[in-house]
């Protein structure tokens, strides 16, 4: 049963038709399915619009309509050495592989700008399953490979797009299929970049050398990078550059979260009149809560969000107090944040080994408990499509007041982890949770301040950002306590079955 047709609103189909002139000037004819040689440099064009306006979805049918008009995407986890001197590109890039997986999830073969500008070298042998996946080539026969394994792998890659994840999935790793990587030497052709709100000046700067046609989806209210005083650089563009979305498609209209955040943007409003305005949505709705306290239980699946560091620290040895965690070890059932992955360069396969398994910056961990090797941690990665996995991990657990983390076991390389109980509503930007925890003391610290960013209140962007986390539900805690909890860490929601070792035995490798 084919899908039913998107209809797009009003501003929606006016952006729509707008960029498909752009790309037309750039030889894309997106009405005729016609694709002509580069006709020179498009430019820059941005589609910005608050939380819900349906900007993702106009980027998904923007590639969708690139794609049935055989525009080729370029993956920064696989290139095609099939080219042809007249082919037309796109490439699907966020800042951060958080914000990217995100696009991922939904279909869209996103990867971040970084990655786009190294890219892997195959392996002949298990390049012809990559074109196989990637439609360039025919089911190919590879030794200890089952019709079952690449079926599997078929199956991930119209999920999730993602070769190496789809290779993986079949049962290899990178070290296997992976040989080497290159810098890419050539420009590219039309570049979309997902939550451009993120971009500094410098990385606008390149992406527009590599992308003569270049379109930038952000959203003016959120947080713009450190450094940035407050400004994001799609406001440099001319205003028949810039295309606004306003209506709320991601919840239905009357959403009292979505309420909320549109009313942070009348000037008018001050933080006590804002929280007035919770209080009393959360009376008569339920998808606001008006919470005295930290719900701790609800910490080990969703963090609190903080604006200070401090906060964040002290809220995540609170949980580990209170739920009676030792100094010298975790819990299962703690939950972590991968920070990054921690290895020397001539380790380029093994991190595509862990980033393949979800184990990207800013993912959602579970420990489920130690390894069976010094080091290696059971983990459920959440989100992922194959959660249970055993990896070389450090973990690093802040102290108040302390300088150094605590560091309760760690392998000599591996994947990072903090602990994910609290997060700051920076790092939060890009995630979402079914239910969200705002710390309230902490904004209305930043409004005691009285710090601004570009005109706009500093505690009205952070309460904005925090606020769109929520999926279904908001929880506006007002004072600083926390819930006992109601009983010990759980595991037993998480999907029981054995995890599968990434066999990356860094710790007993020489340290470079």
């Amino acid at each position: 049963m084919s899908a039913a047709p998107i209809e797009f609103s009003d501003d929606q189909a006016v952006a729509f038709d707008r960029v498909a002139a752009l790309l037309h000037e750039a030889g894309v004819d997106l009405e005729a399915d016609l694709l002509h040689p580069p006709r020179g440099d498009g430019g820059a064009m941005a589609v910005v619009g608050k939380a819900g306006s349906g900007k993702t979805l106009l980027l998904a049918e923007l590639y969708k309509a690139l794609e049935d008009a055989g525009v080729e995407v370029v993956s920064g986890d696989y290139e095609s050495r099939k080219k042809s001197e007249d082919r037309r590109t796109l490439a699907i890039l966020a800042p951060t592989n958080k914000a990217a997986s995100v696009l991922r999830l939904r279909g869209v073969p996103a990867t971040t700008i970084h990655r786009i500008l190294y890219t892997p070298v195959y392996d002949p042998e298990y390049e012809r399953i990559a074109e196989w996946l990637t439609g360039t080539g025919d089911e190919p026969e590879i030794e200890g490979l089952t019709e079952e394994a690449l079926a599997r792998a078929k199956a991930f890659y119209e999920r999730n797009k993602s070769i190496p994840g789809a290779l993986a999935v079949a049962g290899l790793r990178g070290s296997d299929f992976i040989t080497g990587w290159k810098r890419r030497e050539e420009p590219l052709d039309i570049g979309f970049i997902d939550e451009a709100s993120m971009l500094d000046d410098r990385q606008f700067q390149d992406l527009k050398e590599i992308f003569p046609t270049l379109l930038l989806f952000g959203d003016p209210a959120q947080l713009a990078p450190v450094n940035q005083s407050g400004a994001m650089v799609f406001e440099t563009l001319p205003e028949d550059r810039k295309l606004v979305l306003n209506r709320i498609h991601r919840q239905e209209a009357g959403n009292p979260i979505l309420d909320l955040a549109h009313a942070l943007a009348d000037p008018a409003v001050g933080f006590e009149a804002f929280e007035h305005m919770v209080e009393e949505i959360s009376k008569t709705d339920e998808r606001v809560v008006w919470g005295q306290r930290v719900e701790v239980d609800l910490m080990a699946r969703s963090p609190v969000l903080v604006w200070r560091n401090n906060t964040r620290i002290r809220l995540i040895n609170a949980f580990r107090n209170v739920h009676g965690a030792p100094e010298d070890s975790l819990l299962a059932g703690e939950p972590l944040v991968c920070d990054g992955i921690e290895l020397p360069m001539k380790h380029r396969k093994k991190r595509l080994d862990l980033e393949a398994r979800g184990l990207i910056k800013g993912a959602q961990v579970i420990y489920l408990g130690p390894g069976r090797k010094p080091g290696f941690s059971r983990l459920h990665v959440m989100g992922a499509e194959d959660p249970q996995v055993s990896a070389a991990s450090i973990v690093k657990i802040e102290k108040p007041d302390e300088e150094e983390p605590f560091i309760p076991f760690a392998a000599r390389m591996g994947a990072a982890f903090l602990h994910g109980a609290a997060v700051t509503i920076h790092k939060a930007q890009g995630s979402q949770w079914p239910t969200a925890q705002v710390f309230a003391p902490d904004i209305y610290a930043a409004a005691r301040m009285g710090r601004v960013e570009a005109g706009q209140p500093l505690w009205k962007r952070l309460a904005y950002v925090a606020i769109t986390r929520a999926q279904e539900r908001l929880i506006w805690v007002v004072r600083n306590r926390l819930a006992k909890p109601n009983g010990p860490l759980q595991v037993d929601d998480l999907r029981a079955a054995p995890a599968s070792a990434l066999t990356l035995e860094m710790q007993e490798e020489s340290p470079v």
